[in-house]
């Protein structure tokens, strides 16, 4: 597989792919066995019509009996124990993916547009491992059994033979005829339940206002739309499904009987014994059984099938990270060179040309008109985006240098709109990270002004706070989203418009926070919508339409004529902003 830039990409790692090969070559050996034993069963009719009955012999029949017995419950033991086979290689398989599968779900909306369910991924895996671990994977195993028993049947004797292989061809029809009238529905089913569920998701993160608006009927009547139209299609593939599946096991009934009826037709001419008769009807169903369950699996085969090719396209645009250089902390600068920004998968510039270099314990405020582009260069400093061209460094060393963890650890970033987990507090301060310092989250609140806050909750810093921080005001959360970009000490500190939801307390601790950051060495870069924050920062970047319009010391941008007028509150003896 290879990725957008043309580097390969490895979806299994080597050692794995080894252990699934190892396990689906077990898969098989097991397969050819428990298809070796299945002839035991025509082979005992032989033996009791043939030779028992026309013997009279009841030891010989109990000794057969004994016997078969026997070789049954060997064929139950390898067949509990390939089905548990199968059941562990889909295990594997997803645990492999797993990781993979979460990165697109974590990072697709930043490589391209989201369209559809974001958590189709984790879908589609779900899957495919059920199939692997079903019926329908074990039919493909005892697929290449067909030509051993079409063999039997010949050596029965070749009009029995014949007449299985017209079989086998009638079901191979049947086979592609299910592919052919199914394989659209299936295709477009998917798209429509992706559809459904994103639907789904956006009217649970609406509530209130569907609530509010009275818009719960009509909300319903897309919702209906969507599920009636993925229902249809769903049914509309069963019923090819069945249909086809009926015509297989109607015919592998008749076949059976007709087999029935030519061993006894061969028996009156003398070329067939009566007990080979039995047999081969049983051989004869055993050989068509292979494709008669795959044409009746066929529907989770194609979705498999379907799961996997999208799997592997969003695979393509996550290649797998390669081993870096450890760098040194960055401790010095940033500097911003031609930078030029497009939202990820859109054709439209939102930052163009811009440039600018800060020292180690610098505070620079980017202002400007609404869609000027504050944001997407927040988001380029940060690294969540990737600019077009120009390059974003740190102590001269461009952000792709350094690896995912070690860039997070230098970054603090608080977006614009709050993304909280499903968690406690301090592990949402601590990143989620479960081996963090209790210490470390501390002194990251405090520096946020929001340890005494936090001790006002029911459980303090273990305090669930719901999905989406959900349980919290909103300037509860914006100022734990605040903590935690402070968490580390973090050298850069990119903060969108982190006072759009606070008081006159959360905006003294922002204050505070940034001259703390600044104290220290680091440096912040503040998207600025409310001017209280501006007296507090060193530097300004005026942005307008996308460019650069104004870049320098606060106080000389802002007394420009072109740029804004924007009022410069006082800063008072603790540095809160008065």
């Amino acid at each position: 597989m290879k990725s957008a830039n043309g580097a390969r990409t490895t979806v299994l790692a080597p050692q794995l792919s080894v252990v699934l090969k190892k396990g689906l070559m077990g898969a098989v050996v097991f397969s050819g066995v428990i298809n070796l034993l299945a002839l035991i069963g025509p082979l005992f009719m032989l033996e009791v019509y043939d030779r028992v009955i026309p013997a009279r012999s009841i030891p010989t029949l109990v000794a057969l009996g004994l016997l078969v017995i026997g070789v049954y419950a060997v064929f139950a033991v390898m067949d509990i124990i390939r089905s548990r086979v199968m059941v562990r290689i889909a295990a594997v398989f997803d645990d492999a993916l797993s990781a993979e599968v979460f990165r697109v779900i974590a990072g697709a909306s930043l490589k391209a547009p989201m369209a559809g369910d974001p958590l189709k991924p984790a879908h589609e895996l779900d899957q495919i491992r059920n199939f692997i671990a079903g019926p329908g994977m074990v039919a493909f195993f005892d697929l290449p059994w067909m030509p051993v028993y079409l063999a039997v049947c010949f050596y029965i004797h070749p009009l029995l033979g014949g007449l299985t292989l017209c079989m086998i061809a009638v079901m191979l029809v049947l086979t592609w005829l299910t592919d052919r009238n199914t394989r659209r529905l299936m295709q477009e089913s998917a798209q429509v339940l992706s559809l459904r569920n994103q639907f789904g998701q956006q009217t649970h993160q609406s509530a209130e206002s569907i609530a509010a608006m009275g818009m719960a009927s009509r909300a319903c009547g897309y919702w209906q739309q969507h599920h009636a139209r993925f229902t249809a299609l769903q049914r509309q593939a069963a019923d090819v499904g069945s249909f086809y599946g009926g015509i297989s096991k109607a015919l592998r009934h008749m076949i059976q009987s007709a087999s029935l009826g030519l061993g006894a037709y061969l028996v009156i001419r003398g070329e067939l014994s009566g007990g080979a008769i039995i047999a081969a009807s049983i051989i004869v169903a055993r050989t068509l059984a292979p494709a008669e369950q795959i044409i009746g699996t066929w529907r989770s085969l194609l979705s498999a099938h379907l799961a996997w090719q999208q799997l592997r396209g969003v695979f393509s645009l996550f290649p797998q990270p390669q081993a870096k250089t450890e760098l040194p902390t960055a401790t010095q600068s940033i500097q911003v060179e031609g930078l030029v920004v497009s939202p990820p998968g859109v054709q439209r510039l939102t930052v163009q040309g811009v440039n600018f270099t800060l020292a180690a314990g610098s505070a620079l405020g980017v202002i400007g008109p609404s869609a000027s582009g504050k944001s997407s260069l927040a988001r380029v400093l940060a690294g969540a985006w990737q600019p077009l061209r120009g390059q974003v460094r740190l102590d001269g060393a461009a952000l792709e240098l350094w690896s995912e963890q070690a860039r997070g650890a230098l970054t603090g970033y608080l977006p614009q709109s709050v993304d909280l987990f499903d968690a406690s507090v301090a592990q949402n301060i601590a990143r989620l990270d479960a081996a963090a310092d209790d210490a470390a989250i501390i002194a990251a609140a405090r520096q946020a002004g929001v340890h005494e806050l936090i001790l006002q909750l029911p459980q303090g810093y273990d305090t669930p706070v719901g999905e989406g921080g959900v349980n919290l005001s909103a300037g509860q959360r914006q100022r734990i989203a605040l903590a935690r970009a402070l968490y580390g000490e973090p050298f850069l500190v990119v903060l969108d418009e982190p006072n759009s939801n606070l008081d006159a307390e959360g905006e003294r601790a922002l204050a505070q926070a940034i001259l703390a950051v600044k104290a220290r060495g680091g440096i912040v870069v503040v998207i600025a919508h409310r001017t209280g924050i501006l007296s507090v920062l060193d530097q300004v970047l005026v942005l307008e339409q996308g460019t650069q319009a104004a870049f320098g010391p606060r106080d000389s941008v802002l007394a420009r004529p072109a740029t804004v007028p924007m009022a410069v509150p006082k800063v008072g003896v603790a540095g809160g902003v008065q």
